[in-house]
């Protein structure tokens, strides 16, 4: 299913996407490594041994990147103008290699455009969860998708 355009979506519409996506200590190294985080609890297999999780933890924000991503698809591909911003971003589950995350979204507000009458916004509650059900990842996304041509 291609995003769907403003008009599309009225609030309270849930998606339940169909990728789901099983974390690989390759995804957790490359992200971490290629943002510069040196978080020792992401890198460093001892340190994290020695923490309280006893493992290399996942980087968050590969989490939250993997968690729109997986939304694209289904809501804003092709539709979308620009992301507006994320509020309310919470990780309340750690994530671990091996876990397999899957996301769900729910529309939360829709809201006409002032400064383009062709766009509205739409706020989007996204969730990720993990293979024992477990929320691991949400926000709320606002994005400035286009309406369907007249």
């Amino acid at each position: 299913m291609a995003g769907r355009f403003y008009d599309d979506w009225t609030v309270g519409d849930t998606i339940v996407h169909d990728i789901r996506r099983t974390v690989t200590e390759t995804d957790n190294l490359l992200f971490t490594v290629m943002t510069h985080n040196p978080q020792p609890l992401h890198l460093d297999a001892e340190a994290a041994k020695a923490s309280e999780f006893g493992q290399i933890l996942v980087n968050g924000t590969f989490t939250f990147a993997l968690m729109v991503g997986l939304s694209v698809g289904d809501t804003t591909l092709g539709t979308l103008v620009a992301n507006l911003g994320y509020d309310k971003l919470v990780m309340p589950k750690p994530v671990f290699i091996g876990d397999t995350l899957r996301a769900e979204t729910e529309v939360h507000e829709l809201k006409e455009s002032r400064s383009r009458p062709d766009a509205g916004i739409v706020t989007f509650a996204h969730r990720l969860l993990n293979q024992r059900d477990e929320i691991v990842c949400r926000c709320l996304r606002s994005a400035l998708l286009k309406k369907a041509a007249a």
